[in-house]
This record gives C-alpha cells, sequence and structure tokens, in this order.
C-alpha cells in the first residue's frame, strides 16, 4: 500500500536521494513517489502482487491524460471483452456437454 503522509511531512527520499530538492514542491513530491513506484521490488508472483499491479495500472491511467488515457480504456474494455467471450463460451460447452 502507499505510505500516507501529511502534506507537511517531507518524503524520506528528499534527505537521501533528492537532496537540494524543495520538499514543499508538487512537481519534487510527484518525482519522488515516481522514484518510489520504479524501485518496489515486490515478489510479482502472488495473487496479492497480481492486485497491487493492477491498482498500479488503475492509478496510472487516472494520472495519464489525452491518448495514454484512452489507449487504457481500450486495453481494460479488450481485456473485460475476451473474459466475457470466454465465460460465454465455457458456458455453452457445458450446457451441450450435459444436454448430452
Amino acid at each position: 500500500m502507499a505510505d500516507r503522509r501529511s502534506e507537511d511531512e517531507p518524503h524520506p527520499r528528499f534527505h537521501d536521494d533528492l537532496v537540494g530538492l524543495d520538499p514543499h514542491d508538487p512537481e519534487a513530491r510527484a518525482f519522488a513517489e515516481h522514484l518510489d513506484r520504479v524501485q518496489r521490488c515486490d515478489p510479482a508472483y502472488t495473487v496479492e502482487a497480481s492486485i497491487d499491479g493492477v491498482g498500479d495500472f488503475a492509478r496510472s491511467s487516472h494520472r495519464a491524460g489525452g491518448l495514454r488515457w484512452w489507449v487504457a480504456v481500450v486495453v481494460v474494455v479488450l481485456i473485460l471483452f475476451g473474459v466475457l467471450v470466454a465465460s460465454w463460451d465455457i458456458l455453452v460447452r457445458i450446457s451441450q456437454w450435459l444436454a448430452g
């Protein structure tokens, strides 16, 4: 989960990696959060990591604008469409198998 800090409390990266930048600058804060996301190395083979990956995708698509946002929407719609088609196919095959 993301670390929740108040607006007055500076990010710890301003003491290590971002020395000299203004900790109250919104762009510097966004860059510190970006560095946290990039340097995170959690195991990616668990269910929790997969759900966190979906959450990261959702947060990044909310930050994106214009064409990137529309591409993210198209990707989500295609994934949902694929799940819907696969589910329908499974239901049809099960009903055919049960019918004989």
